[in-house]
């Protein structure tokens, strides 16, 4: 490991006291058992119940008054809203005595190149495919012309995504959001991605980087033993991708939740590597300024501007009150793997409920 990680690493872990991963849904990670989790939603309830089987334990129970963030990325953009909505809804009945248990305090919520709203999002990977600010073209004209069309044509990506909006939560609504997620992939992600690597667009598709040596650590029998796992750990298994794409749950949007809870006033960052193609910093910016949300027109009226980490720039960010966007510098998909240091300094800033700021 290099040896600017093994500082960022390092210091992160002297200044944060405890982290709780949880693996989700069944089949993921190490965790093991029947999973009937289908949908962003279905998901919720079995995290809160996670946290609550937790503090029910002695051995955690003195944690349950602390202050939680919840720091996702990718397909995070949709576990997030949803996840973060349901624990305050699930607080509110507490507190309400409707239900028992422990209530669980969110008080900021990350999301690292996140899947947030489908329809800005597709638009997004032509626009960056166009022009992808700091790398330029990445496809030819004939590719992008063809995108374009799988995107406004009759039946494109567009009125189909748009057609799974308004299906809602009805019977008819995952037939259709599946087939609009597959068109919109096929049609439109895969041309704008080609031969680059689709989370790093300086790499081609075979690319090495981040490396995955975390497997086969978390692999060893001596790692497998204190955890106390029951599996083997699987990064992205087949089977609970399956049941998502059964209801078309990639296709639709969770930004109204993320929305309401902008309005709150909860501390939230949106941040995005700008190297990424999967999830864009465009994609991610203008679903940041398509929220429906008191900061709306100011963070339109807001420009983003560069913070630097010892003179260096490292990010172009812009804050409103407790809501902060960024698009960090050469950094892919996994912001932390490529820019340890800038996404450490973001990170504090955003445990301490500082706005975006040079260092």
């Amino acid at each position: 490991m290099p040896s600017n990680r093994e500082w960022a690493v390092s210091k992160f872990a002297n200044q944060l006291e405890q982290l709780i991963y949880i693996d989700q849904p069944i089949g993921t990670g190490f965790s093991y058992g029947t999973d009937t989790v289908n949908s962003t939603e279905a998901a919720a309830p079995f995290v809160w119940k996670a946290f609550q089987v937790l503090f029910e334990s002695k051995l955690f129970s003195k944690y349950a008054s602390r202050e939680f963030i919840f720091a996702t990325e990718s397909y995070g953009g949709h576990y997030g809203p949803s996840f973060v909505t349901y624990f305050e809804e699930q607080n509110a009945l507490i507190t309400s005595g409707a239900i028992e248990g422990e209530c669980i305090l969110v008080s900021a919520l990350m999301i690292n190149n996140g899947w947030y709203d489908p329809l800005i999002q597709n638009i997004a990977y032509y626009t960056f495919a166009t022009y992808a600010p700091g790398y330029g073209q990445l496809q030819p004209d004939h590719v992008l012309k063809n995108i374009s069309k799988a995107l406004y044509g009759p039946d494109g990506c567009v009125a189909q995504e748009q057609d799974c909006y308004a299906a809602g939560n009805s019977t008819e609504s995952n037939n259709v959001c599946s087939q609009a997620d597959n068109y919109c992939i096929n049609n439109v992600f895969a041309p704008a991605v080609g031969d680059r690597d689709a989370d790093d667009l300086r790499q081609n598709s075979s690319a090495s980087f981040p490396p995955e040596y975390y497997l086969n650590y978390l692999n060893t029998s001596e790692v497998v033993s204190k955890i106390g796992a029951e599996t083997a750990y699987q990064e992205c298994p087949s089977a609970p991708y399956d049941l998502f794409a059964m209801t078309g749950d990639d296709a639709r949007t969770w930004l109204p939740q993320l929305s309401e809870l902008a309005n709150s006033g909860m501390k939230i960052l949106i941040w995005a590597g700008d190297a990424d193609i999967n999830c864009n910093w465009l994609g991610g910016y203008a679903s940041a300024l398509a929220m429906d949300w008191y900061g709306n027109e100011t963070l339109h009226n807001s420009r983003l501007s560069n913070i630097t980490l010892d003179g260096t720039p490292i990010a172009a960010v812009a804050n409103v009150d407790s809501f902060s966007f960024a698009r960090v510098y050469a950094a892919g998909h996994e912001v932390p793997a490529f820019q340890p240091a800038a996404a450490l300094a973001i990170f504090t800033q955003v445990l301490n409920k500082e706005p975006l700021h040079s260092v």
